[in-house]
């Protein structure tokens, strides 16, 4: 089977989504799969990944709310021999998949009524959900209680009808789909497909340090310094720790609020944040993550979180909001949930250095927690969740295939919050 994959969150250097595609990517191999990725960049090229998958880059435009970012806008494909055309035609895929809530969900509507200018093929449709478009039209447009209100029409009739089904990374992912699924004249389903963590490279064998070394935690944020991910309540966490406990946060990444945390950092707690910037090297960050005294994950509303994962995988304690896609895989058990204020996370990383027995059990299960979400168990999923797709569309039923969470319908959704911790899949990630 071969699989096509559209884009646009994909930066040269990091991101969830370039990640998770590079995974399925490098185990394309093993499962006799052919992929092959379409995103934005600078300049027109084509990446051999290996001898089954390849990325193959169009020149775009810059995205108009992040430079750091380039987006494939529908000009690229309603035009006569445009280059997506193009790529469609010499790739021939079964499945196409789209990963975007904005200017590229058209192009799979189009391609599904055979309306592409230049391709006549008909592959079959998926549209992967790896954000929330409420959450983001709230992050970047500062819309507020207004987001809520202008997305579920958006999804409804302009993102949701557009694909054959859909897939998302979270059931946090999956609510806002829910809440437009019903009175359409097609059914859709849609399917969870939960990410995972390189537990190859990320492993608390790596660390080096000793617990709170000197009296002084080392807290780490490591992450994308944007909008969406919440990262101010890194700075009022450490005003709240004050003098209470010796502490120092480092923040690993990079990204347009970085000069405003850096000129609030001063202010609210001078001396005490370093910001290391983009971590190339994936050994350093796993080394960084396993040494670290406590992980910080500030966001509320993560679609899922690949970052928190690696740092359950390294041993290191995660402390993470109540809320979101963490809860996939993190709860009271092996991780510090609380409430996303500076008071809760810092009373949070107090316990974390005052309790070492709770410490210890909850790093304990959230190791075996994070090596039931290994990237071949998760790349395995999606390979057969996009032939079963296939098979589904082509009309057949294929077999040990994981239950929908929900349905579309014509009148009322038929979801069932039970049905995903019925599916073998679920009990294999959680352990329930």
């Amino acid at each position: 089977m071969k699989t096509l994959h559209f884009t646009n969150s994909w930066h040269e250097r990091s991101g969830g989504i370039r990640t998770f595609y590079l995974q399925l990517m490098r185990h394309a191999p093993a499962h006799n799969h052919e992929m092959c990725m379409v995103v934005p960049a600078a300049q027109d090229g084509i990446e051999e990944i290996n001898s089954h998958a390849r990325v193959r880059y169009l020149r775009s435009w810059h995205a108009p709310f992040n430079r750091a970012y380039r987006m494939l806008a529908p000009h690229g494909y309603l035009a006569p021999r445009s280059p997506i055309a193009r790529i469609l035609n010499e790739e021939s895929p079964d499945l196409v998949e789209i990963c975007d809530k904005y200017s590229l969900p058209y192009l799979g509507g189009l391609i599904r009524i055979g309306l592409l200018p230049g391709y006549r093929a008909r592959p079959t449709v998926t549209a992967l959900s790896c954000e929330r478009l409420d959450e983001n039209i709230a992050a970047y447009l500062g819309l507020g209680p207004s987001a809520s209100a202008l997305a579920p029409h958006l999804l409804r009739w302009l993102y949701f009808p557009l694909a054959d089904h859909h897939i998302a990374v979270s059931r946090h992912t999956a609510g806002e789909l829910h809440e437009v699924s019903n009175g359409h004249k097609v059914t859709r389903g849609l399917w969870l497909g939960p990410m995972g963590v390189d537990l190859d490279t990320f492993s608390p064998s790596l660390r080096t340090r000793p617990y709170a070394a000197g009296g002084e935690l080392n807290l780490l944020y490591a992450g994308r310094l944007v909008p969406e991910k919440n990262t101010q309540l890194l700075l009022d966490t450490m005003a709240r720790l004050g003098d209470t406990i010796s502490a120092r946060l480092l923040i690993a990444g990079d990204g347009i609020l970085r000069p405003q945390l850096q000129r609030a950092a001063a202010t609210l707690a001078p001396g005490r944040v370093v910001f290391l910037g983009h971590i190339t090297s994936r050994q350093e960050l796993a080394r960084l993550i396993a040494n670290a005294d406590a992980f910080l994950h500030p966001n509320p509303r993560e679609p899922f979180g690949i970052a928190p994962l690696e740092a359950m995988a390294s041993g290191a304690p995660l402390v993470a909001p109540t809320t979101g896609g963490v809860t996939t895989y993190a709860h009271p058990g092996n991780a510090w949930l609380s409430e996303p204020t500076g008071d809760a996370f810092a009373s949070a990383i107090r316990s974390i250095f005052f309790e070492p027995e709770d410490r210890q059990r909850r790093v304990a299960e959230a190791l075996l927690t994070a090596s039931r979400f290994g990237w071949p168990e998760a790349a395995a999923h999606f390979f057969r969740l996009y032939a079963a797709l296939h098979a589904i569309r082509l009309g057949s039923s294929p077999e040990h295939f994981p239950p929908a969470l929900f349905y579309s319908t014509t009148h009322r959704s038929c979801f069932d919050p039970s049905g995903l911790a019925s599916s073998g899949l679920y009990n294999k990630f959680t352990g329930k």
